[in-house]
């Protein structure tokens, strides 16, 4: 998607309000805990919808067997949310809001991370064994990808609320 094909900002965001759900002035890294059930039979993680996971949940897909130094991701959403969890091994990820770039490892099946809209992603250093379970709020959409970095970065500043101009 390329900055100059979006009709104006605000039509790309949920609610349509500028700014709204981009992460300005939200920490960028934020982790949701899943409280394990269990006995001495094992252990059970629910995870539902507006419940552990703070959106409705319409779509779950799951990267496994990546192959040694091999990356993932490279990309944002204009509108998709995700939580990210590590339900077995380990790796890397690097988000990015066009201002912060931290990174994170994910290694544990009760705890995830979530992914806002307007987050640049990647993900690195997969375990052998690593499982990333991903949950979506949305059904896959071409048209709400990012791929290019540059692009990414163009419609962050557009969509900036500091760049807004007129009605406050």
């Amino acid at each position: 998607m390329n900055a100059s094909q979006i009709a104006g900002p605000a039509a790309l965001l949920p609610h349509g309000l500028a700014g709204e759900g981009l992460g300005y002035g939200r920490e960028l890294i934020e982790w949701v805990r899943f409280p394990a059930l269990g006995d001495e039979r094992g252990s059970l993680v629910a995870l539902e919808g507006m419940k552990s996971v703070p959106f409705p949940i319409k779509r779950v897909y799951y990267l496994f067997a990546t192959k040694e130094g091999v990356a993932r991701g490279f990309h944002a959403h204009i509108n998709l949310r995700q939580v990210a969890i590590c339900v077995t091994g380990s790796c890397r990820m690097v988000l990015d809001d066009g201002c912060r770039r931290e990174e994170v490892l994910l290694r544990s099946p009760v705890q995830g991370v979530l992914l806002r809209e307007m987050v640049w992603r990647e993900m690195h250093d997969f375990s052998p064994d690593c499982v990333l379970l991903v949950l979506a709020s949305e059904h896959y959409d071409e048209s709400d990808y990012i791929r290019n970095y540059q692009d990414f970065l163009a419609l962050r500043e557009q969509m900036n609320p500091m760049n807004q101009t007129g009605g406050m």
